[in-house]
């Protein structure tokens, strides 16, 4: 295992998930009176492996067609575009 991969990641996606809906969304299930935690936190760990899995599924698909470069400059291009849209709109 590269650990040098794996501590980007894990740093780059645990700072993204920070206050996100995902995360608010798992604060409001767990904040219900009488829900039982544990379910919670096995879904909301189900739903975001799966999601994390079609990710690299994709990624791995795409990469095949798509040069790395142009795929840094769309991904890069794109978070401009919605940090711009964020500001803007708020």
């Amino acid at each position: 295992m590269d650990l040098r991969l794996f501590a980007t990641v894990f740093g780059s996606m645990f700072v993204a998930e920070l206050g996100d809906k995902t995360q608010l969304a798992t604060l409001m299930f767990a904040s219900k009176g009488g829900s039982h935690k544990p379910t919670i936190f096995l879904a909301s760990v189900a739903a975001l492996t799966l999601t994390s899995a079609i990710g690299v599924l994709a990624g791995s698909l795409v990469s095949q067609h798509v040069s790395e470069k142009a795929l840094s400059w769309v991904a890069g291009t794109g978070f401009i575009v919605i940090g711009i849209w964020t500001i803007a709109k708020g």
